[in-house]
Formats: C-alpha cells, structure tokens, sequence
C-alpha cells in the first residue's frame, strides 16, 4: 500500500506524527508533504519531532516533478493531516499553488480515497461550503471531533481515536480506540 500524507499550518501536528508511526509500524509506503505554514506549526507542537524520519519518501511543497504529482504514480490514497481551511479551499476550488493541493487533486480526479482532517472551530460559511465542494468531489472529510464513549484517559488515548478513524476511512485494520458496541 502507499499512501500520500500532507501536513499543513494548521494546529493538530500531533495527529500527523502519530498516523505517520502507525504507518510506518505497518509497513506502509509514505509520501510526506510539509507546507511552509506547517513547517512553523511543528516547530512549535512537536519541539524538534523530524517528520520526515518517520516517511518512505518527503517531497518538497513546490516540486512539481515529483512522482505523486502524476495520476499516471500509482497511490492507494492521500490524508491532509491537520488540513488547514486554506487548503480545503485550494483543494475545492483546485488552486494547486503547491504539491500537497495538486497530489489532492490528482488523487480525486483518479477516483483515489482522499481524508482531509480539517481544524478550524468555529467555522464559517466559506469552510462548510469548501468542505461541501471537496465531499461531492468525493473525498472524506474527518474533523478531528472526539468521542467520550471510548473513555479516553489522556490525549494519547483522543489521537489514538482520531487516528484510528483516519485508518477506517482508508480500509486500514487498526484497534487504536475501543469501539462502540452498545
């Protein structure tokens, strides 16, 4: 299986930190892209934490020669993790300024799974409207909402979830969060 995983500036860095060691346990081939924006977020969420280390691959936000840029590179799917409401406009609106936006793009119009984890609250119109576009152009859009039924007992335990929820979307066998059964 490979996988695209995108990284843009907005808060929620953990969330792709902990996606990134769970794929690489699995064995999953990754594409890592970092926006700019993002670059500035891991510096202060994750304290030095190198995402790169935990990729296959890392692509440059402006290499637009990379394989992934390319429908014709064969990918399983793409997750935006956090996804910044810049880039959920970028991608509902096909704006592709930068590799992360044109792997989305390609990744829709080949009809490959696409999750975006947006994180933004509250949200305007403009988003509910960007994430609408994004949905009817069939990609999955998972904001990062907790659940209590699983009785987390610390903030590993909620990325667990979220990133358990992440791995469903993408038909990846996981038991990172205790599921609902009545």
């Amino acid at each position: 299986m490979k996988l695209i995983v995108g990284v843009t500036g907005a808060s929620g860095a953990v969330l792709a930190k902990r996606l990134l060691e769970v794929l690489k346990k699995k064995k999953i081939e990754t594409h890592l892209i970092i926006t700019k924006d993002a670059e500035l977020i891991l510096k202060e969420e994750l304290k030095g934490v190198d995402l790169s280390k935990l990729a296959t691959h890392t692509h440059s936000p402006i290499d637009f020669y990379a394989t992934i840029s390319s429908g014709s590179f064969k990918v399983d799917g793409m997750v935006v993790v956090p996804c910044s409401m810049k880039t959920v406009g970028a991608i509902a609106n096909c704006v592709a300024h930068n590799l992360l936006v044109r792997a989305a793009d390609v990744c829709l119009k080949q009809n490959r799974k696409v999750v975006l984890v947006p994180r933004e609250t509250p949200m305007s119109l403009i988003h509910l409207r960007n994430m609408v576009t994004v949905k009817e152009a069939g990609a999955v859009v998972l904001p990062p909402v907790l659940a209590f039924y699983p009785k987390p007992k610390n903030l590993d335990e909620m990325v667990d979830f979220i990133v358990g929820k992440i791995l469903d979307s993408l038909d990846i066998e996981n038991k990172l969060y205790r599921r609902w059964k009545g």
